[in-house]
């Protein structure tokens, strides 16, 4: 953590004189990603704004995928429990350009703005990192209003996390498949077993494309995921991802 001036009016106690203790001291805090102690490649650093339930959890994966990240938020209590597992988690104001700016921030590879429930503090955070000219920028949205917002500010990268998951799990449940990834509007990935049809032919033989609009892009033979050659003999363990459109990758997963 990092001794960081904390104004925002989200903050009770922003009247009260603040003292943290630095969490990990890497260099400078003008420079928290780099210095001896960085093992990890180049470029691969990643600045989260707002430390909710998502922010956090996107930090963690972060972490483990062999990313460096800077958590901030303006809240003590979520700093605190992240104290230790992040590169650098500091308490400050995101919509400070003083304080972004002695972080680093502007510096940065790639920034996600997690603020959901503050939506002034989401914009104006925003709208600091475009200033600061970061090409790659992520930003949560609550609404259709707020990803208007965010994308009329110029976002390129807007997510919805409580609505792409409700989305997710309404076809996970629909539908017989064991995962489901909608890459955009119309197209998407599923995982799911060989339906009886097609067990003990080869791949080229189903002619899955021609007849169901779909391409196997990999299978799961035997633990081990692979790409299939058109002579591959699909088995009943085995465990398929399809790709195409999202309606017919989905009557794929549907045959029995």
């Amino acid at each position: 953590m990092a001794d960081v001036p904390a104004t925002d009016p989200r903050d009770p106690a922003r009247s009260k004189p603040q003292r943290w203790t630095r969490h990990r001291v890497v260099g400078t805090f003008t420079h928290p990603f780099t210095g001896p102690a960085s093992t990890r490649p180049a470029g691969q650093t990643v600045v989260v704004l707002g430390l909710g339930r998502f922010g956090a959890g996107l930090a963690l994966e972060l972490m483990e995928s062999g990313c460096e990240v800077l958590g901030i938020d303006i809240r003590e209590q979520p700093v605190q429990a992240l104290n230790g597992q992040l590169t650098h988690v500091v308490r400050a104001d995101t919509t400070s350009e003083e304080a972004m700016r002695q972080l680093s921030v502007h510096e940065a590879d790639r920034v996600v703005v997690a603020i959901g429930t503050h939506l002034a503090a989401s914009i104006l955070t925003t709208s600091l990192m475009i200033r600061f000219g970061i090409d790659n920028i992520w930003a949560k949205a609550n609404d259709d209003a707020h990803e208007t917002i965010l994308r009329q500010l110029g976002v390129q990268h807007v997510v919805h996390p409580e609505r792409d998951m409700g989305r997710r799990l309404a076809h996970l449940v629909r539908i017989s498949m064991e995962d489901y990834v909608e890459v955009e509007p119309g197209f998407a990935i599923v995982r799911t077993g060989v339906p009886r049809r097609y067990v003990g032919r080869e791949l080229a033989e189903t002619r899955l494309r021609a007849e169901r609009g779909v391409s196997v892009v990999a299978v799961k033979d035997q633990g081990e995921w692979i790409y299939p050659d058109r002579d591959y003999l699909l088995q009943a363990d085995d465990t398929l991802l399809v790709a195409g459109p999202t309606r017919k990758a989905e009557a794929f997963a549907q045959l029995d």
